[in-house]
């Protein structure tokens, strides 16, 4: 915290614009600790507050229109891009797919404060080809709570900061030992999970000429070939393989329990 302090008081606005955008666009950058940082300098009159809070919702607002687009082209790719680094990146996706299935358009208003969905919304929402104003609008009243939030917990808790600053400094080597412990905990932590779900990683696949074969050698009534594309790329009204059932990949369970225990079933998504 006092380097981050130390740095806004040095570099000032534009210091808070690149970390804004840079967590905006996916890197693992603190904004929220650098907009805290910014309330409190802009307390102590290092940092004009109208200045600092236009900056902060330009960076931010840069980085999701610029995620917006590059979704609304590039669909699943890029998000499997951005859930390469996940334990399970299939996970990654449909949890803020769901996210979107559950609560709506909505999801952007609130995005900012949960971890992963942060940087998914964006180009989720236009990979379902939401409208770019209907986007703008939603991010931006998500962008100001997020930014009036951290900016106004700096600003009103300067004092407090500064005295936990102290103390971190007071008790800077043991702070350090606490890190590196943590650190350590973390990593073997993020390899468990590795281990754990790296039997998922595999999807089971097969060719299409090997279903179509059974179909056209009169197996056709042994087989279910089932449509779970996921909400906002399925259209009741789009075209979908013949013969095909559809199923909500949001109720799987659900939807499981009434198919048929005596048939190959097949899948397709997006």
């Amino acid at each position: 915290m006092n380097a981050i302090l130390a740095e806004i008081a040095r570099h000032g606005y534009l210091l808070v614009f690149l970390m804004v955008f840079a967590e905006a666009v996916g890197f693992p950058v603190p904004a929220a600790l650098a907009l805290v940082a910014a309330g409190a300098a802009a307390a102590s009159h290092a940092l004009k507050v109208h200045v600092t809070l236009a900056l902060g919702m330009t960076g931010m607002l840069l980085g999701d229109s610029l995620l917006y687009v590059l979704g609304r082209h590039t669909g699943w790719t890029l998000l499997g891009f951005l859930c390469r680094l996940s334990m399970n990146p299939e996970t990654c996706i449909l949890r803020s797919a769901e996210s979107f299935y559950k609560r709506g358009k909505i999801t952007l208003v609130f995005a900012k404060f949960i971890p992963g969905i942060n940087t998914m919304a964006p180009p989720l929402a236009g990979s379902m080809k939401m409208r770019f104003w209907q986007f703008l609008r939603l991010d931006l009243v998500g962008i100001s709570l997020y930014l009036g939030a951290y900016f106004t917990l700096g600003y009103a808790f300067r004092d407090f900061l500064a005295r936990i600053t102290r103390s971190f400094q007071t008790a800077g080597r043991i702070l350090e030992e606490v890190v590196v412990i943590a650190v350590f905990v973390y990593v073997i932590y993020r390899l468990a999970l590795y281990r754990k779900h790296a039997a998922y990683r595999v999807v089971p696949r097969v060719q299409v000429q090997e279903v179509m074969q059974r179909i056209e050698a009169g197996e056709g009534v042994q087989v279910i070939i089932a449509d779970v594309r996921s909400h906002g790329y399925y259209d009741s009204g789009s075209k979908r393989i013949q013969g095909s059932i559809r199923i909500e990949p949001n109720n799987l369970e659900e939807e499981v329990e009434k198919l048929p225990k005596d048939k190959d079933i097949y899948v397709y998504c997006t």
